[in-house]
């Protein structure tokens, strides 16, 4: 791997693809309670990187899922990306993830040698049965060492401060089946974090999240942000991304507008993003 990957036009096999793809899935890569504050130390200086779409195409039989979709998410920022649904912002993850087939390039640029990449995907589906624990669900995501033998002493101490900086401590016991829907995406952040990324997606993380979680969620991004973490964010409420985001992207099926929030986020241009036939890009 270079300082500079690349996703070629049609290769879902690419090597950042890949790597984001197994963790998605739960296999190893090298790769609240109520209260919302942390104990975590601070989170370590890091030099994230730039992500570039130059003419992302995707067609699935004769539907255009994404048309020549072009944007830049600058080193270090939080980028989100806002739009209908069936607009294409999932389809254009998965892309990067290394899901489907494209035409167009997507590629990274690091500062230095390459880093790590965090996934956080939208939504955890499992048998609620099962009794796989908090601890039980980060071993399998994060360790190679078989979760039933429980943590490996490498990544103890990191799972331990990864489920603090959520408010997950006091709940590593609990079964994930008992937990609520925010709890659980509170534990799908925590997984996210380990190993510290460089480069963070996130696909619609506050879904299921209560007010609690929203705060630990917010702090988090300030978090991520000071610490050089680039971000790449999915999200629905257009109030947190006005407050958020240092820029959004506007997708439905192409690129409608690619600005700061309060250039973005008009009347105007919301209107044509959520049409169902946009007509021009703004």
């Amino acid at each position: 791997m270079t300082a500079k990957e690349t996703i070629s036009s049609t290769n879902p096999e690419s090597p950042v693809g890949a790597g984001l793809l197994a963790k998605a899935v739960g296999q190893s890569t090298s790769m609240l309670n109520d209260e919302p504050l942390s104990r975590a130390s601070p989170l370590p200086q890091v030099s994230g990187p730039t992500l570039d779409f130059a003419e992302v195409s995707l067609t699935l039989g004769r539907t255009t899922i994404l048309d020549k979709v072009t944007f830049q998410v600058q080193p270090g920022s939080v980028h989100a990306l806002v739009g209908p649904n069936g607009g294409g912002k999932s389809s254009l993850i998965k892309t990067l993830l290394g899901q489907m087939p494209h035409q167009g390039r997507l590629s990274l640029q690091w500062p230095g040698n390459p880093g790590t990449i965090g996934y956080v995907p939208q939504a955890l589906e499992f048998d609620r049965g099962l009794p796989m624990t908090v601890d039980d669900f980060m071993a399998a995501m994060c360790q190679r060492r078989p979760a039933f033998l429980g943590l490996s002493k490498h990544y103890a101490a990191a799972i331990g401060e990864a489920l603090e900086r959520v408010g997950m401590q006091d709940k590593r016991k609990r079964r994930m089946g008992a937990l609520s829907g925010g709890e659980r995406q509170r534990v799908l952040l925590a997984q996210g974090l380990i190993p510290a990324p460089n480069l963070l997606v996130l696909d619609e993380p506050m879904s299921a999240l209560d007010e609690a979680g929203i705060q630990v969620f917010e702090r988090l991004l300030g978090d991520w942000r000071q610490s050089g973490i680039t971000v790449l964010w999915i999200e629905h409420d257009l109030e947190a991304v006005a407050r958020l985001a240092d820029r959004v992207t506007g997708l439905n099926r192409r690129v409608l507008f690619d600005a700061t929030p309060k250039q973005a986020l008009t009347p105007e241009r919301l209107l044509t993003l959520f049409s169902p036939h946009p007509r021009s890009a703004a």
